[in-house]
């Protein structure tokens, strides 16, 4: 559920602590419906260690997780589905029409998130660390905790197109949600490097590889330099 993971993990402190060498960080983001779970496929497919945030925030509110206890404590049986699972659709509309209710349900996520964040960080093994955050921009902080952001992008129309056929989400649902992103250009602008997924996989496919032989290159160089300074 997008809308509610606004993670503020340290990727930094756990991906290049004294006890692992210096590795390159990348910061993984795009609009709802961009396509960057199948961009983060595709890397991983080449060879870079996933850490997608939003997949943590799903295992925290599954059926038996850590923060389901918190969660119908503060909120009561009404958000929890009868298998013990946080009612996405309920919580969604609660956190879009109560600011506070949203501020409770990230006070319970925002540390489990980060604490899980660091230790995935610190057993990743690949040939660079993407960290997934759905709502990296928005968070003001990641940016400066990572290497590059690398953004997909794709026209707004094409968003709405994808998610509604994904999540059989009303256009009206489906723009709320995108309303309460950054907007398209508040991406692009914070992005050093730009993935547009508006064609076919094939065309995605080469946009990946391409951006992928540019990271391998840039982990070996920090690679190098780490080597030099020890």
């Amino acid at each position: 559920m997008e809308p509610l993971a606004h993670q503020h993990p340290d990727p930094a402190a756990a991906a290049s602590g004294s006890r692992s060498p210096r590795r390159l960080l990348i910061g993984l983001t795009g609009g709802i419906g961009s396509g960057k779970s199948m961009v983060a496929d595709l890397l991983a497919a080449r060879g870079a260690a996933i850490i997608d945030t939003d997949v943590i925030a799903h295992q925290l509110t599954a059926p038996a997780g850590a923060a389901m206890p918190a969660i119908r404590e503060a909120f009561g049986p009404a958000f929890v589905t009868p298998e013990g699972a946080l009612d996405r659709a309920a919580m969604r509309a609660l956190v879009f029409s109560d600011p506070a209710a949203r501020k409770r349900l990230e006070a319970i996520l925002h540390p489990l998130i980060s604490a899980e964040t660091e230790a995935a960080a610190m057993k990743a093994v690949g040939d660079y660390l993407v960290f997934v955050v759905p709502l990296l921009v928005e968070s003001g902080r990641w940016k400066q905790r990572v290497d590059r952001v690398l953004v997909v992008d794709c026209p707004e129309a094409l968003q709405v197109e994808r998610v509604m056929r994904r999540n059989q989400l009303a256009p009206a649902q489906v723009e709320a949600i995108m309303a309460s992103q950054a907007s398209r250009a508040q991406r692009l602008a914070a992005a050093d490097d730009v993935i547009v997924n508006d064609a076919d996989r094939d065309q995605l496919q080469q946009a990946v590889d391409e951006r992928h032989r540019s990271y391998l290159a840039l982990a070996e160089a920090i690679s190098v330099d780490a080597g030099r300074k020890k």
